[in-house]
Protein backbone atom coordinates (compact mmCIF):
# COMPACT_ATOMS: atom_id res chain seq x y z
CA UNK A 1 0.00 0.00 0.00
CA UNK A 2 1.21 3.49 -0.80
CA UNK A 3 0.16 6.53 1.25
CA UNK A 4 0.78 9.96 -0.26
CA UNK A 5 -0.36 13.54 0.10
CA UNK A 6 -3.59 14.22 -1.74
CA UNK A 7 -3.59 16.33 -4.90
CA UNK A 8 -6.36 18.49 -6.37
CA UNK A 9 -6.78 15.99 -9.22
CA UNK A 10 -7.69 13.27 -6.70
CA UNK A 11 -11.11 14.85 -6.24
CA UNK A 12 -12.77 13.41 -9.35
CA UNK A 13 -11.92 9.74 -8.74
CA UNK A 14 -12.81 10.05 -5.05
CA UNK A 15 -16.13 11.83 -5.54
CA UNK A 16 -17.04 9.20 -8.14
CA UNK A 17 -17.00 6.43 -5.49
CA UNK A 18 -18.00 7.97 -2.15
CA UNK A 19 -21.75 7.38 -2.48
CA UNK A 20 -21.10 3.76 -3.44
CA UNK A 21 -18.60 3.29 -0.59
CA UNK A 22 -21.10 4.71 1.93
CA UNK A 23 -24.15 3.03 0.44
CA UNK A 24 -26.02 6.35 0.58
CA UNK A 25 -25.70 9.87 -0.85
CA UNK A 26 -22.78 11.52 0.95
CA UNK A 27 -20.90 13.37 -1.80
CA UNK A 28 -22.41 16.73 -0.81
CA UNK A 29 -20.29 16.57 2.38
CA UNK A 30 -17.10 16.51 0.35
CA UNK A 31 -16.85 19.61 -1.85
CA UNK A 32 -13.90 20.12 -4.18
CA UNK A 33 -12.55 22.94 -2.00
CA UNK A 34 -11.03 20.38 0.38
CA UNK A 35 -8.82 19.01 -2.40
CA UNK A 36 -8.01 22.47 -3.75
CA UNK A 37 -7.12 24.04 -0.40
CA UNK A 38 -6.30 21.23 2.06
CA UNK A 39 -4.54 18.64 -0.10
CA UNK A 40 -1.23 19.19 1.72
CA UNK A 41 -2.81 17.89 4.93
CA UNK A 42 -4.96 15.21 3.29
CA UNK A 43 -3.91 11.70 2.30
CA UNK A 44 -4.62 9.11 -0.38
CA UNK A 45 -3.99 5.38 -0.07
CA UNK A 46 -3.54 3.19 -3.13
CA UNK A 47 -2.94 -0.52 -3.50
CA UNK A 48 -1.62 -1.77 -6.83
CA UNK A 49 -2.53 1.58 -8.36
CA UNK A 50 -6.16 1.38 -7.19
CA UNK A 51 -7.75 3.83 -4.75
CA UNK A 52 -7.96 2.07 -1.38
CA UNK A 53 -8.81 5.03 0.85
CA UNK A 54 -8.41 8.69 1.63
CA UNK A 55 -8.42 11.11 4.53
CA UNK A 56 -9.27 14.80 4.38
CA UNK A 57 -7.49 16.51 7.26
CA UNK A 58 -7.12 20.11 8.33
CA UNK A 59 -4.65 21.87 10.59
CA UNK A 60 -6.87 24.43 12.25
CA UNK A 61 -6.07 27.97 11.13
CA UNK A 62 -7.86 29.27 14.26
CA UNK A 63 -6.33 27.09 16.98
CA UNK A 64 -2.61 26.24 16.90
CA UNK A 65 -3.26 23.15 19.07
CA UNK A 66 -5.94 21.55 16.94
CA UNK A 67 -6.18 19.39 13.86
CA UNK A 68 -9.40 18.03 12.42
CA UNK A 69 -10.30 15.01 10.33
CA UNK A 70 -13.18 16.00 8.10
CA UNK A 71 -13.76 12.93 5.97
CA UNK A 72 -12.29 9.45 5.67
CA UNK A 73 -13.17 6.73 3.23
CA UNK A 74 -11.93 3.18 2.77
CA UNK A 75 -12.89 1.07 -0.24
CA UNK A 76 -15.22 -1.76 0.75
CA UNK A 77 -12.67 -4.27 -0.59
CA UNK A 78 -9.96 -2.77 1.65
CA UNK A 79 -11.92 -2.62 4.91
CA UNK A 80 -10.42 -4.59 7.75
CA UNK A 81 -6.92 -4.41 6.26
CA UNK A 82 -5.66 -1.48 8.36
CA UNK A 83 -5.98 1.22 5.69
CA UNK A 84 -8.04 3.47 7.95
CA UNK A 85 -5.66 3.04 10.88
CA UNK A 86 -2.63 3.84 8.71
CA UNK A 87 -4.31 6.96 7.29
CA UNK A 88 -5.12 8.19 10.81
CA UNK A 89 -1.63 7.45 12.12
CA UNK A 90 -0.03 9.31 9.20
CA UNK A 91 -2.32 12.28 9.83
CA UNK A 92 -1.42 12.19 13.54
CA UNK A 93 2.27 12.32 12.54
CA UNK A 94 1.63 15.23 10.20
CA UNK A 95 -0.30 17.11 12.90
CA UNK A 96 2.38 16.46 15.56
CA UNK A 97 5.09 17.68 13.20
CA UNK A 98 3.17 20.97 12.98
CA UNK A 99 2.98 21.24 16.78
CA UNK A 100 -0.66 20.16 17.10
CA UNK A 101 -1.66 18.45 20.34
CA UNK A 102 -5.30 17.47 19.64
CA UNK A 103 -7.25 15.90 16.81
CA UNK A 104 -11.01 16.11 16.47
CA UNK A 105 -13.67 14.56 14.27
CA UNK A 106 -17.44 14.07 14.21
CA UNK A 107 -19.94 11.55 12.89
CA UNK A 108 -23.67 10.95 12.92
CA UNK A 109 -25.02 9.04 15.93
CA UNK A 110 -26.23 6.23 13.62
CA UNK A 111 -22.70 5.53 12.36
CA UNK A 112 -21.85 2.77 14.83
CA UNK A 113 -18.88 1.61 12.75
CA UNK A 114 -17.25 5.03 12.87
CA UNK A 115 -17.90 5.42 16.59
CA UNK A 116 -16.30 2.03 17.31
CA UNK A 117 -13.33 2.80 15.04
CA UNK A 118 -12.66 6.13 16.77
CA UNK A 119 -12.85 4.47 20.17
CA UNK A 120 -10.30 1.85 19.04
CA UNK A 121 -8.06 4.68 17.80
CA UNK A 122 -8.06 6.27 21.27
CA UNK A 123 -10.59 9.05 20.76
CA UNK A 124 -12.84 10.19 23.59
CA UNK A 125 -16.46 10.13 22.42
CA UNK A 126 -19.05 12.70 23.43
CA UNK A 127 -22.65 12.75 22.38
CA UNK A 128 -24.88 12.74 20.71
CA UNK A 129 -24.46 16.49 21.00
CA UNK A 130 -27.92 17.88 20.29
CA UNK A 131 -27.96 20.45 17.48
CA UNK A 132 -24.18 20.26 16.94
CA UNK A 133 -24.54 20.91 13.20
CA UNK A 134 -27.72 22.96 13.51
CA UNK A 135 -31.32 22.19 14.46
CA UNK A 136 -32.06 18.49 14.18
CA UNK A 137 -28.44 17.64 13.31
CA UNK A 138 -27.07 15.86 16.36
CA UNK A 139 -23.50 14.57 16.10
CA UNK A 140 -21.03 12.44 17.97
CA UNK A 141 -17.89 14.46 18.76
CA UNK A 142 -14.46 12.82 18.97
CA UNK A 143 -11.30 14.20 20.55
CA UNK A 144 -7.86 12.66 20.91
CA UNK A 145 -4.68 14.01 22.45
CA UNK A 146 -1.54 13.56 20.37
Amino acid sequence: MEIRAARPEDYDPIIAVVDEWWGRPIAASLPRLFFDHFHRTSLVATADGTLAGFLVGILSPSSAEDAYIHFVGVAPTARGTGVGRVLYERFFDLARADGRTRVGAITAPVNAGSIAFHQRMGFAVRGPVVGYDGPGKDMMVFSRAL
